[in-house]
């Protein structure tokens, strides 16, 4: 009998330590606020312009601000993870979220509008890295890591797609302040789940904030997205034009010389390059958010301006991309820990890439279009379930465990730098060309072969299989 009471207490102590679920559904609520916000306003940009009285360039602003700060920001919250706690800092990017959130929907013009823009992006820059290194730190077993954060990025890759309808609706039926109000009770939701449940992270002493580094990265991204957003409206030779180009050029040589120069202090360590997969993942993150933003960006103004639907119906439009990514990602998140990142990411970006092109001939409004339409959004809605999660899986496989918060975040800060270039880039194809459809065309050709480049990047430079 002696024997066998003996190992019971052992085995209750370890399940009563296993992690909740209710504290991956409340992080990844978090995280799916933040990714929300990032695609939710698509839909309502027409309203917006007409409320504010503004044009494309500035929505293209409305989108930006957002992802402009919340990219060049990403890495230095993962550093702030990493050296304050990731529970103390994703409770403070919850908080503010919140509050911005609800100020936005009270905004009367443009440049408040973009201001609360800029500061969401912050708030949500702290949300990121911050989630999951909560995660890292709470599944300690790495085949249950790997399930929690297959799950996690699962959940919260819907978001990029839900944003369309769910902006559409409550656009059509409340209004487009709505859009912004709908963080707040999620907001809410995930700071009780948090607070109750969530442990506070190691500390990880890390010398001070790089500062030369972070000022640099913002100024680059910043000047980079102000020049291909002016650009079509004031003219490529304009002076500011011409100086904005200057300044992110010398701004991101002056990023590069200081990341260097520091070492592991960095922002961005170098040594996090080091391990094979890394770089490819960065810059296969970056295209599949070009390519998603900017397809999301073109197709709302288009499904309104040209084909004339209401934001309620522009909205339910993109349900064929985000029925796939609500399923899907749970077979990838298996299909990563059997066979690596390699495959499944190839895989998303030449579907993406398909879907793309698939809807590019097809600019009308007849039933082969619409039909074109369908299919095309599904292909690509397939692609980004099986992309995100292998980028996600891919990254956390490669960076040294001590770099995990700021490895996140240098992920994502790709990703949202590239959603930048996506809206800005494809901005100026819309601004250039005759009519919108001959635009949207134009777009989505320049979107698919941009994928289908991350899909070659993809296959030749992502690991195989995911180390143990």
């Amino acid at each position: 009998m002696a024997t066998q009471a003996g190992p019971q207490p052992v085995v209750a102590a370890e399940r009563s330590q296993k992690p909740s679920g209710t504290l991956l559904i409340g992080l990844s609520l978090g995280y799916f606020m933040v990714l929300l916000d990032l695609t939710i306003v698509a839909v309502a940009l027409p309203a917006i312009s007409q409320s504010l009285n503004v044009g494309l360039s500035a929505l293209e602003w409305v989108t930006n601000g957002y992802t402009v700060t919340f990219a060049a920001l990403l890495l230095t919250a993962g550093w702030l993870s990493d050296r304050f706690g990731g529970k103390r800092i994703f409770l403070i990017g919850l908080v503010a979220f919140g509050v911005l959130s609800g100020a936005s929907a009270a905004v009367n013009s443009l440049g408040a509008l973009v201001g609360l823009r800029l500061a969401l992006g912050v708030a949500g820059a702290l949300l990121l890295p911050a989630s999951l290194a909560i995660i890292t730190n709470a599944y300690t077993v790495p085949a249950e890591r790997a399930r929690a954060v297959g799950s996690w990025a699962a959940i919260t890759g819907a978001a990029l797609a839900a944003g369309p309808v769910v902006g559409g609706l409550l656009t059509e039926s409340v209004g487009w302040r709505a859009i912004f109000l709908v963080n707040v009770p999620l907001a809410l939701i995930s700071l009780v789940i948090t607070v109750r449940l969530a442990s506070e992270t190691a500390r990880k002493p890390r010398s001070g904030l790089d500062l030369t580094g972070q000022l640099s990265a913002v100024v680059a991204l910043a000047a980079l997205v102000y020049a291909l957003i002016e650009g079509p409206a004031k003219g490529w030779t304009d002076t500011a034009v011409v100086v904005a180009f200057a300044i992110a050029v010398l701004a991101a040589a002056i990023f590069v010389g200081a990341e260097i120069r520091a070492g592991d202090t960095a922002m961005l360590p170098p040594r996090m390059f080091q391990r094979g997969g890394f770089t490819a993942a960065l810059v296969a993150g970056l295209l599949a958010n070009f390519g998603l933003s900017g397809l999301l960006f073109v197709l709302s103004l288009f499904f309104q301006d040209s084909r004339g639907y209401s934001a309620s119906v522009a909205g339910l439009a993109f349900l064929p991309l985000t029925i796939p990514t609500a399923i899907n990602p749970i077979f990838t998140g298996r299909l990563v820990g059997r066979i690596g990142p390699r495959v499944p990411a190839t895989i998303g970006f030449v579907l993406m890439g398909v879907g793309a092109l698939i809807q590019a001939p097809f600019t009308g409004d007849s039933g082969l279009a619409l039909a074109a339409t369908v299919v095309g959004l599904l292909v690509f809605g397939f692609g980004i379930s099986f992309a995100l999660p292998a980028l996600v899986a891919g990254v956390a496989s490669t960076v040294p465990t001590e770099f995990a918060g700021i490895g996140a975040g240098t992920l994502n800060s790709a990703r949202q730098v590239g959603a930048s270039l996506g809206v800005a880039v494809l901005g100026v194809v819309l601004s250039q060309a005759s009519s919108n459809a001959s635009g949207t065309r134009l777009a989505l050709i320049v979107g698919g072969v941009v994928l289908l480049a991350g899909a070659l990047i993809a296959g030749t430079g992502l690991r195989g299989r995911t180390p143990a």
